[in-house]
């Protein structure tokens, strides 16, 4: 038997979350390093339904890098400047670096929800990338935070995925090499346990626009985004950490909408403008304005990525009565167990009675109930960042370092 076929395989196997950005980044400082123009912050959400999975890989049996997504390969990764900037910087900070010396890395990654919706699946995915890739080669930070810088050279927010609860992705800039641009957990996933957040997936196909090509046509054509760098972005910062270290759901709630608008209006702004939301999207809106002002408080917070699928933010005493609201307007086509992710909550929501105010109140934004428009209704809360997994949940071959994973 020759040396190579003896050759071990060495595996680490990670998953990490999405999260959804409550002060937007919308807008490269720097492309090489894949800086933002400005801070911003979010809330890592658990990893029950939503998460990418990731098995990395490395012997010097292999003969080539090789990726699989979703149990495709994808050829063209291993060149791919983001998938090396990952990979490679990992490997740059082993513990034992000589160890890995001529070793090729095999990478399988999948996720749970639908890729490249406007659900921050980059972010998983990268995220899950860096910190399988750390896993298996024992990497060593030489500064609080490092990792995060290389997860952010595959997609900006996957930054703030390596950690759990609320992260700021702080934009740096008076470094050089841009090492200061780097993601710092503002609380942890147990800071206000409260917290919950439903997603309603208004559509699954790809967008239009993606976020690459429009924040560069944004950064080019729009003034309005220059004022929100310049003027807005830096107090939100400081008055929405605040609001989540206080748990002070009004303020925290009024800011993330606000900033959802603003990022929404920065698109329509961008010269040919750029609409991520849709009519459904807008008539969450409205549901949701006429909601809060019914309870006379804001109970229920709308963010919207870049896309048209709904985040609202919520509490543990409101959220029966949100999803209700929503569940009301915005009917399942088939069972509702394919249509909402949780057994317990779609009990709860069932059996929970509207107030024929509130009916009355939101009936007036002219929405009528009709199903198909919102495609699932996830139910979830704050969690933590990536998570080692068993050699069981691998998504690569021990013995061969082949994927296994198929849809």
């Amino acid at each position: 038997m020759s040396n190579q076929e003896e050759a071990p395989i060495y595996m680490a196997t990670v998953s990490a979350p999405t999260n959804i950005a409550c002060i937007k980044y919308w807008g490269k400082a720097d492309k090489h390093w894949n800086t933002p123009t400005n801070d911003s912050v979010s809330v890592t959400l658990d990893q029950s339904d939503l998460r990418a999975v990731t098995t990395a890989a490395a012997s010097s049996k292999f003969t080539q890098d090789r990726l699989w997504l979703n149990g495709i390969e994808d050829e063209g990764a291993p060149t791919n400047k983001r998938f090396r900037a990952c990979v490679d910087g990992v490997l740059k900070l082993a513990k034992n670096p000589q160890k890995w010396k001529g070793c090729k890395i095999h990478v399988s990654s999948y996720n749970t929800f639908p890729t490249a919706a406007g659900l921050a699946s980059s972010a998983a995915g990268y995220a899950a990338l860096v910190a399988a890739m750390s896993a298996l080669v024992d990497a060593q930070e030489e500064f609080p935070g490092q990792l995060s810088t290389l997860a952010r050279q595959g997609s900006g927010s996957a930054c703030r995925s390596l950690y759990g609860g609320f992260v700021a992705w702080r934009k740096g800039g008076e470094k050089e090499d841009w090492s200061d641009s780097l993601a710092q957990q503002v609380q942890d996933e147990h800071h206000w346990p409260e917290l919950r957040a439903l997603i309603l997936v208004v559509s699954d196909a790809k967008k239009d626009t993606s976020s690459t090509a429009g924040m560069s046509t944004s950064v080019a054509t729009s003034t309005l985004l220059q004022h929100r760098i310049d003027k807005v972005v830096p107090d939100r910062m400081i008055e929405i950490e605040k609001a989540f270290s206080e748990k002070d759901f009004e303020a925290f709630g009024k800011v993330t909408m606000r900033d959802s608008n603003q990022f929404h209006a920065v698109c329509m702004d961008t010269y040919p403008p750029i609409f991520y939301m849709n009519d459904i999207s807008r008539m969450v809106v409205r549901i949701v304005h006429a909601y809060n002002a019914w309870a006379g408080e804001i109970r229920a917070a709308y963010t919207f990525d870049a896309g048209p699928n709904a985040v609202l933010y919520t509490l543990d005493q409101y959220v029966v009565e949100v999803g209700a609201l929503m569940k009301h307007y915005f009917p399942e086509t088939g069972a509702v167990s394919d249509y909402i992710n949780n057994a317990e909550y779609i009990e709860q929501v069932q059996k929970f009675s509207l107030s024929p105010e509130l009916l009355e109140a939101t009936d007036k934004t002219g929405r009528v109930p009709a199903s198909g428009d919102v495609k699932q209704f996830y139910y979830t809360k704050s969690g933590p960042g990536p998570l080692t997994l068993s050699m069981e949940e691998s998504n690569l071959d021990p013995k061969t370092g082949l994927n296994t994973y198929q849809p």
